[in-house]
């Protein structure tokens, strides 16, 4: 079996699995973790590519919500604390960018004669 045999396969066991936890969720467990989304069945299928790809994501959080062991004072205060950082090295790298933009010249054959572009009503005279 090769590499992108391999590949393929893992992508589709996951697209698989991804598959049975959103006809899961989306038939039982959205309607028991979220009040709002009772009754409400026109949104749901815009949910199942997102839970195809985010699965692991879609179970965990169904586990803590269904346990209870959700910690409501931190849902409501997002990490802030590596937005610095992340700002910091997004301004970094659009310095370096434009830098290496700059110092890249590119050079032309000498050889090559400028060619005299006209419009195409003067091409025929």
């Amino acid at each position: 079996m090769s590499g992108a045999e391999t590949i393929l396969l893992l992508v589709r066991w996951w697209l698989i699995i991804g598959a049975m936890i959103s006809v899961a969720f989306l038939f039982i467990g959205i309607d028991r973790i979220d009040e709002d989304a009772r009754g409400a069945y026109i949104f749901r299928p815009l949910l199942v590519p997102a839970i195809l790809l985010i699965w692991p994501l879609v179970l965990w959080r169904w586990y803590v919500l269904e346990a209870g062991r959700e910690i409501w004072s931190k849902h409501y205060r997002p990490p802030r604390a590596s937005h610095l950082v992340a700002a910091i090295l997004m301004a970094a790298g659009i310095g370096t960018a434009l830098f290496l933009g700059l110092s890249n010249r590119q050079t032309w054959p000498a050889d090559i004669a400028p060619e005299r572009l006209s419009a195409p009503g003067e091409a025929n005279e």
